[in-house]
């Protein structure tokens, strides 16, 4: 069973995230994610000027310090980056990691930030059908074995060369959203990971995962893909806490969804286990302050130990 923490990089200093990537290094932890926010959600405009690290970088940052945490985000916005240029950075990471970074791409949601930097923000179909396409797009350059073409309705290659290409063989894609329609669609098409985003509201219980399982099931069996292939993860918003007041605060400021890990310690140890039991390949958990360096020790010691 694999365990990661989703670190935040906005609202915090670099000295504090590297600290706590370290710490995380030397512990349990299997993997470390980070967003993809070039403003600070939920993107109220007394916030906009508050630090918001871009999501990249700071990864590609934290590759060169590392050796053992794989490495990827929760998720790229792909209205944020030319596909191509994605590709090309996911494989150099990869190969600055040797092998430990996982290329983690969605739709985008931010309307706000897209306003702030002149983006265009399409609508929901449009960034659904761009998605599709970038994921093909991404998958040819991935797998090929010299100069790739593509022409597609919103992107184009013309014999465009992936060197290096990546270390793993194939980097893997993990398609963030669970929309029952085209997004878990696209990832039966070209994804390797499915993601559960406790963020997104939802109920955070094991039936709600296994509907969506089963969803991007019937997807894999009309496209033809082995559904076994595809990793199984979630991203699950956690506070352990013995104050009730606090934990419900923790819910509410938020909107999340029945079942969050927000409690006492053995309330959160028995959620996590029901999601093994239920055959969950790794959880992220989010919500532990980048600041928190004491937090990311007792989650460590208390609950991951717990699964040992």
């Amino acid at each position: 069973m694999q365990f990661g923490a989703q670190v935040s990089c906005y609202r915090i200093d670099w000295d504090d995230i590297r600290t706590v990537v370290e710490t995380m290094e030397a512990g349990r932890w299997s993997s470390v994610w980070f967003a993809d926010h070039f403003l600070p959600p939920p993107g109220r405009p007394e916030e906009e000027h508050l630090t918001a690290y871009e999501g990249y970088t700071i990864t590609a940052a934290v590759a060169g310090f590392t050796e053992r945490l794989r490495l990827g985000h929760l998720v790229l916005g792909n209205t944020y980056r030319n596909p191509a240029l994605v590709a090309k950075m996911a494989a150099t990471i990869d190969q600055i990691s040797h092998g430990r970074f996982t290329l983690a791409i969605g739709a985008a949601w931010f309307k706000r930030e897209h306003e702030a930097y002149g983006w265009t923000f399409p609508e929901m179909r449009e960034r659904s059908d761009r998605l599709q396409e970038a994921c093909e797009l991404i998958r040819a350059l991935f797998v090929g074995d010299g100069p790739v073409d593509f022409d597609g309705r919103y992107y184009k290659l013309d014999r465009a060369p992936l060197s290096p290409g990546c270390f793993q063989k194939p980097l893997p894609i993990l398609i963030g959203g669970t929309g029952e329609k085209r997004t878990l669609r696209t990832l039966a098409l070209h994804g390797d990971v499915f993601n559960l985003d406790g963020w997104a509201g939802g109920p955070m219980s094991v039936e709600y995962y296994q509907h969506k399982l089963d969803v991007l099931k019937r997807h894999c069996d009309k496209v033809g893909r082995d559904f076994g292939e595809i990793k199984r993860t979630i991203l699950m918003p956690t506070m352990v806490t013995d104050d009730e007041s606090a934990a419900a605060a923790f819910l509410a400021n938020r909107r999340l969804g029945a079942g969050t890990l927000a409690g006492p310690k053995n309330y959160v140890i028995d959620c996590i286990g029901k999601f093994v039991e239920a055959g969950v390949d790794e959880i992220m958990f989010g919500g532990i302050p980048a600041d928190d360096l004491e937090g990311y020790q007792r989650f460590d010691a208390e609950v991951l130990a717990a699964f040992d």
